[in-house]
């Protein structure tokens, strides 16, 4: 049997004998039919060639982000999402931070830059900060059996979400937050934030915004089904509408137009 040769290597000595690509200047490169094909899509390129902000140092470099973040900062303001409050000795207090997202058009183009104000709920306490959660998602075989009566009536099927949806829920137990970063109050800078309504990662969050937009559409005279707690049907006289509930992902049908949309509206 013919010997095995000696492997030998070129690289400097007291690192690991292992010959690999790099070592022996074999690198991969793309192929030009590869790297066409990505410029000519503009979203795929746009979307390789933009990396996500990692955080608020990052983002106050930008004017355009700077306005989103003031933006949102308004809208809560607006809402009357929370009351600055003096540090209370004895709580919970949860943090904060702020979540970056670029979306981009089928063009490449980039949509509105997108800041949101997030709740770091992974420092709630259970018990304290939480007790039940909750996740409005409807079952798959209920969305097919209404999509199938849908086609097989030939009624009409409307699609949307509702925006902003988890910040309309009410908050029923009290949860401090701290002051964001690049906008604490100078007057109050050891204030806490108590929270009235909810923000987007609290445990609650989902639980709460299901409460709120159920109760909304009981007092409109629709009726919860037994198969699944996010399905709701409204039949009154010849009416009939059924409303499918994933998250804040809405699917409504039913057999008078006219009454869908006065409804949407």
């Amino acid at each position: 049997m013919d010997q095995i040769p000696a492997i030998t290597s070129s690289a400097p000595s007291g690192s690991h004998p292992t010959i690999t690509r790099a070592k022996s200047r074999i690198f991969k490169t793309r192929h030009p039919a590869h790297l066409s094909f990505v410029q000519s899509i503009p979203f795929i390129h746009a979307l390789l060639a933009t990396s996500e902000l990692t955080g608020f140092k990052s983002a106050a470099k930008n004017p355009a982000w700077l306005a989103v973040m003031d933006d949102e900062m308004k809208a809560l303001q607006i809402n009357h999402t929370w009351d600055l409050v003096p540090r209370p000795s004895n709580a919970n207090i949860v943090g904060s931070k702020w979540v970056f997202r670029t979306k981009f058009l089928s063009d490449g183009s980039i949509e509105p830059f997108k800041a949101r104000l997030v709740a770091k709920g992974y420092t709630q306490l259970p018990g304290l900060d939480y007790t039940d959660t909750f996740s409005p998602v409807v079952k798959a075989f209920i969305v097919r059996v209404v999509l199938s009566l849908a086609v097989s009536h030939k009624w009409p099927l409307r699609q949307f979400d509702i925006k902003n949806a988890f910040l309309n829920g009410i908050l029923h137990e009290t949860i401090y937050m701290e002051q964001l970063l690049g906008y604490v109050d100078p007057r109050h800078p050891l204030h806490v934030c108590k929270l009235k309504k909810t923000l987007y990662s609290l445990k609650q969050v989902p639980r709460a915004w299901f409460q709120h937009f159920s109760s909304f559409l009981l007092r409109l005279g629709f009726s919860c089904s037994r198969a699944d707690t996010s399905l709701f049907v409204f039949n009154q006289q010849d009416d009939l509408i059924y409303l499918l509930l994933y998250v804040d992902d809405i699917i409504l049908t039913g057999n008078n137009f006219v009454l869908i949309n006065r409804f949407i509206s």
